[in-house]
């Protein structure tokens, strides 16, 4: 089994909009065994909230978004929280995301927004983009 990660909600858009880029090959290889996701109730909660919010560049309908999560939630592993680090970052819904990889042990958290997880490392926890995560997963192999 890979390495446990945190999706941000930032790369399921973009792998969403896009069959081009690094985000919808991640997208693509979640429950291949390649790596863990790992998700909260709130986490995906907030996944949904964004994937259907109109104007969001999305070309699927709420019934095929709920179709996407079910998957997710399906081939993730659904973490507790039980214990909340806030606030470390600057924006609460990162502070979630770090909390759910905190919970779950992850490596690492992928998101575009890597400068918005400095002070993850202080848990363990360092933050990656896409494109760098599939560099180390080839890596690895």
């Amino acid at each position: 089994m890979g390495p446990s990660i945190v999706l941000d909600t930032n790369v399921l858009v973009a792998g969403l909009r896009s069959r081009r880029g690094a985000s919808y090959r991640l997208l693509s290889r979640v429950g291949d065994g390649s790596f863990v996701a790992c998700v909260s109730v709130g986490l995906v909660f907030e996944y949904e909230a964004v994937l259907k919010r109109p104007g969001n560049g999305l070309a699927l309908t709420p019934g095929e978004v709920d179709d996407v999560l079910d998957y997710l939630v399906a081939s993730s592993r659904c973490q507790e929280i039980h214990f909340l680090w806030r606030p470390t970052l600057r924006d609460p819904s990162d502070d979630m995301v770090l909390e759910v990889a905190v919970a779950a042990g992850a490596e690492r958290i992928v998101t575009f927004n890597t400068r918005d997880f400095a002070g993850s490392e202080a848990f363990g926890v360092s933050a990656v983009t896409p494109g760098g995560f599939l560099a180390e997963m080839e890596d690895r192999s």
